[in-house]
């Protein structure tokens, strides 16, 4: 897997912790540096941790299921695209406070990393160098989060639902990608 696919990989999973950040920021009265740090550092260190805990847990496995791994990348960026879509269209009002303290925002973090979890999970049944992906992972949405809380400062809610849908498509279409190049469907 290539840096592009990586980078997809990290702006579809980042769409989470945009979609939390926009409502940091529109909660922020008076935006400041620190706050867009915090954020992007947060949910960058953990969309950066949790792969590289799915990729341990997945190693123990991937011998066990490699004549099947394809699909389980497959089923898994499905579901989890699905579910962010879902998420979009969601009438449920999330809670937005303009808390930036290690309490309000561990759970956050951990919250919006937890698909990167099963991600890592994929990426060692595709032999992907973790730390390479890790970095670009947490790079990506550590740029992302910060974008986020300013675009939520200045803007409002207007993009929120609009980065998880993104973020789905993103992620389903990167699991057909897998899918059809270990059938041999689609060479690139």
């Amino acid at each position: 897997m290539g840096f592009i696919e990586i980078v997809i990989i990290g702006v579809g999973l980042a769409m989470d912790a945009f979609a939390v950040s926009v409502c940091k920021g529109l909660s922020t009265r008076k935006l400041e540096w620190k706050h867009a740090l915090i954020c992007g550092g947060y949910f960058g260190a953990f969309q950066g941790l949790m792969p590289l805990i799915g990729y341990i847990l997945g190693v123990q496995f991937k011998n066990k299921i490699e004549n099947i791994d394809h699909w389980i990348a497959f089923i898994l960026l499905g579901l989890i695209g699905i579910n962010m879509i879902k998420e979009a269209f969601s009438e449920e009002e999330e809670n937005c406070v303009p808390d930036f303290s290690f309490k309000a925002m561990l759970p956050l973090a951990v919250a919006t990393s937890i698909d990167a979890l099963a991600i890592g999970v994929t990426f060692a049944f595709l032999n992907v160098n973790i730390v390479y992906a890790v970095i670009v992972i947490a790079v990506t949405t550590l740029i992302i989060s910060m974008t986020g809380v300013k675009i939520g400062h200045v803007f409002g809610s207007k993009y929120k639902s609009k980065a998880e849908i993104t973020g789905g498509v993103i992620l389903i279409l990167m699991g057909l990608k897998i899918l059809l190049e270990h059938l041999g469907l689609l060479i690139l």
